[in-house]
């Protein structure tokens, strides 16, 4: 009896897949940080204007001498509510950048457990695992066959929607 459970033991074959490295490095994903990039740039670069007008005043107001009292309380005023207002755009843009993060994620992941199941087929794997995991030997990590897949169906997607 224990060496027929051996002998079915021995016919499973095992894989694993470090889901972090895909994240990382799976061209659709690089593909997916460009897309946000650009489309978040314009809104950080707002931003980043503002926090150098901010700056410019903070300094205009601490080396002015000539100016009355409501002259600095108006200009305190003034870098106050811009400093309120970039926050709050600060704020708006974390908050939008990592919910559509989230949302590719959430898309590139089920392309990502496809690829894996594709190649876990193809193979002949029984069962594969992904991370986190406590230990998994270098001899059953499939990642970087998954990741070739994935690289392959970018380029084929690719050069079909003629990017």
């Amino acid at each position: 009896m224990l060496l027929a459970g051996a002998a079915v033991a021995q016919d499973i074959r095992i894989g694993y897949v470090d889901m972090k490295q895909l994240l990382d490095n799976a061209p659709q994903v690089i593909a997916g940080r460009a897309e946000l990039d650009i489309e978040f740039r314009p809104v950080n670069d707002e931003l980043l204007e503002d926090e150098a007008r901010l700056l410019q005043l903070e300094q205009e107001l601490a080396s002015a001498s000539g100016l009355t009292r409501e002259q600095v309380a108006a200009r305190e005023r003034e870098i106050r509510n811009l400093n309120r207002s970039i926050e709050r755009r600060r704020e708006d843009l974390a908050d939008e950048l990592n919910f559509r993060r989230n949302q590719q994620i959430k898309e590139l992941g089920e392309e990502i457990e496809m690829a894996v199941e594709t190649v876990a087929r193809r193979e002949g794997y029984d069962l594969v695992l992904s991370s986190p995991v406590a230990y998994a030997s270098d001899a059953i990590d499939i990642t970087d066959k998954v990741l070739t897949f994935l690289e392959t169906d970018y380029e084929r997607r690719g050069q079909r929607s003629g990017r």
